[in-house]
């Protein structure tokens, strides 16, 4: 792992693989750091041809915080944008989108395929609508379009999500292993409880920082409704997503294949807001068809 000073600002970041190869950009979701991204993972698909980049979001892990910009109040967010009204946050998503374009910069990547998961896939799409011709093809697993006439969470769900953090390492971890019952895959297919336990505690040591957490969760309250401008996307695109996840209903993974014209679907029966290490052989699979082939899918 290393730290870059991009243009915007610094950012964590770890590459798995031969750079020769076919650039995929890896983007996690809420509050969750690159290591979300196992390094299993990442080894498995460097071994199917991709130079894999994976980083901290900004506010997350060991990139730059914003502490300047405060702790937002969530609930009076949502329920301003549910009123119509605007709100000033610290930052956006398509502010996260452009986090990701300056580290390829950086990196002297031109283009990538980019692959998002959760808000990541919301980052992931912010970035095939403001700078198609830099994405080969985008990834979005269990994520959303904003579309508010679809329902995005169950309440137990959003409850867990929202749930406080804890005050202490052993409240964090015990929280972390809790949501993850709540919004997870169903209990068969889950990862054992110590392997899950090892990696909330890893995550706590190695950056636990909730305001940050809150700050990305208003750039994703007031994003709005991508649909519209994802119609126009003509990026070669795979939608995945778990059949009974409750956090980001199925159904939001259905209307984003729905939004992007020839996207592909790929449903994970059993699959909720995480992705144990049974499902990988599926995903890598369906992830590598995507990247190898996206000549095949090309658009005028």
């Amino acid at each position: 792992m290393a730290q870059i000073q991009t243009a915007r600002l610094a950012l964590e970041y770890d590459t798995f693989g031969n750079e020769d190869d076919r650039p995929l950009l890896l983007v996690m979701g809420l509050g969750a750091q690159m290591t979300a991204w196992n390094e299993e993972f990442c080894t498995l698909l460097a071994e199917r041809g991709h130079f894999i980049i994976r980083f901290d979001n900004r506010d997350c892990g060991l990139s730059q915080k914003f502490p300047e910009f405060g702790v937002p109040n969530i609930d009076a967010v949502r329920e301003a944008v549910d009123k119509g009204e605007q709100v000033e946050v610290p930052y956006q998503l398509t502010d996260m989108a452009d986090d990701a374009f300056s580290l390829l910069d950086a990196l002297g990547i031109e283009r990538a395929h980019v692959c998002g998961a959760s808000m990541g896939g919301m980052i992931v799409q912010a970035m095939a609508i403001a700078n198609a011709e830099r994405v080969l093809s985008m990834t979005s697993i269990m994520s959303a379009t904003g579309n508010r006439d679809i329902e995005l969470s169950e309440p137990e769900a959003f409850e867990a999500l929202m749930s406080p953090p804890g005050n202490t390492r052993e409240e964090s971890i015990e929280r972390s292993l809790k949501v993850g019952k709540v919004i997870g895959s169903l209990p068969e297919f889950l990862d054992p409880i110590h392997e899950r336990r090892a990696r909330a505690a890893a995550a706590y040591d190695r950056s636990f920082y909730p305001a940050g957490i809150a700050r990305q969760m208003s750039a994703i309250s007031v994003a709005g409704d991508r649909s519209p401008a994802l119609g126009n996307v003509k990026v070669p695109t795979l939608v995945i997503h778990g059949t009974v996840d409750p956090l980001v209903r199925f159904e939001c993974g259905e209307d984003t294949r729905d939004a992007i014209a020839d996207a592909e679907m790929l449903a994970v029966t059993g699959m909720g807001h995480d992705m144990p290490r049974g499902f990988w052989p599926t995903i890598i699979e369906h992830i590598t068809l995507r990247t190898h082939h996206e000549g095949r899918f090309a658009r005028d």
